[in-house]
């Protein structure tokens, strides 16, 4: 079956198999970068945060071989470990006070988002955007977060500013940045224990070979989600500076996290701009791709500015 008869028959199944009065329907949303992706939504009577489990990579699953019925029952699993067992209370919504000790912040593409940019309070930084959510929740299956709307801040009377304002407070202790060797995070993707106790710590840049400090490093927040982030975090990029003792590229690999490279003599940034371009066209998934260029920090003047000969503004911290 083609990609639309299986959500259809993922949609019926589920439905056939749940109990309780739980519901599932198909739902398409516009993630970042513009990209669709289809999902079905499992709705529960009397909650009112509701799971969508998207289902492109299962239905890579089912061409590959995986029966059918097993897929349906692995998003059923999936689901229970996921589902909310009370409602988020939604009054808070309705007033800035309810929401603003949850509000944080993420980097997408300015160019690549620019319908998107429409809908939403936004603030420039570099040729990226930092757009604003509410975090309702983080659990170790993922996290559940409510984007904020124009309409939201026409409802609230605020302006961008103040969401600004808060979402800097709430990032250091919802999202605090970690940064560590190239090492350390292939670990961390083949399951090894991670240490997320620290802003930033110094520990795991020991990491690897004797040569680890002249390596590449990652930085991104705690949980790993639209962790880039974090080099719009107050003196995060200065204090990045201070531990490698010289100014550094920042390569934009995803949404969820950037690369840090220290700068030495020779180095070429146009070779790193292809690198990135290349991870994007190959590794990256569409919605998740935050640029296609490096930046560069320099210490002397504490500004992140695009690796190029012509200097651009940036957010004034």
């Amino acid at each position: 079956m083609d990609y639309r008869e299986f959500t259809d028959a993922v949609e019926k199944q589920i439905n056939r198999k749940m109990t309780g009065d739980v519901h599932a329907g198909l739902y398409t949303a516009v993630k970042n970068n513009g990209k669709e992706r289809t999902g079905v939504l499992i709705e529960t009577p009397g909650i009112n945060i509701s799971p969508t489990i998207y289902l492109e990579e299962y239905y890579a699953e089912y061409q590959a071989g995986t029966s059918f019925e097993k897929i349906v029952d692995e998003i059923i699993e999936f689901y229970e470990c996921i589902r909310r067992d009370r409602s988020w209370d939604y009054e808070k919504i309705l007033s800035f006070e309810g929401v603003k000790d949850k509000i944080v912040f993420k980097l997408i593409n300015t160019e690549k988002n620019s319908s998107y940019l429409n809908r939403v309070p936004h603030l420039a930084f570099l040729d990226l955007s930092i757009v604003f959510y509410v975090l309702l929740d983080v659990t170790k299956e993922g996290s559940a977060a409510m984007v904020i709307t124009n309409s939201h801040v026409k409802q609230w009377g605020v302006e961008t500013d103040k969401l600004w304002e808060a979402a800097v407070i709430n990032v250091k202790k919802l999202l605090p940045a970690e940064f560590f060797t190239m090492n350390y995070a292939l670990k961390e993707m083949m399951g090894r224990r991670v240490n997320a106790s620290g802003v930033i710590d110094k520990e795991n840049l020991l990491l690897g070979d004797a040569n680890a400090r002249d390596g590449m490093y990652v930085l991104s927040n705690r949980i790993r989600n639209y962790g880039a982030a974090c080099i719009a975090y107050p003196h995060i990029l200065e204090m990045v500076g201070q531990i490698l003792c010289r100014d550094f590229y920042v390569l934009p690999s995803s949404v969820h996290e950037v690369v840090i490279v220290p700068c030495f003599p020779g180095m070429d940034c146009h070779e790193m701009d292809e690198m990135v371009r290349d991870i994007n066209d190959t590794e990256v998934a569409a919605e998740e791709v935050l640029g296609d260029h490096v930046y560069l920090y320099e210490r002397s003047s504490g500004m992140l500015r695009m690796a190029t000969n012509r200097r651009v503004s940036s957010l004034v911290m």
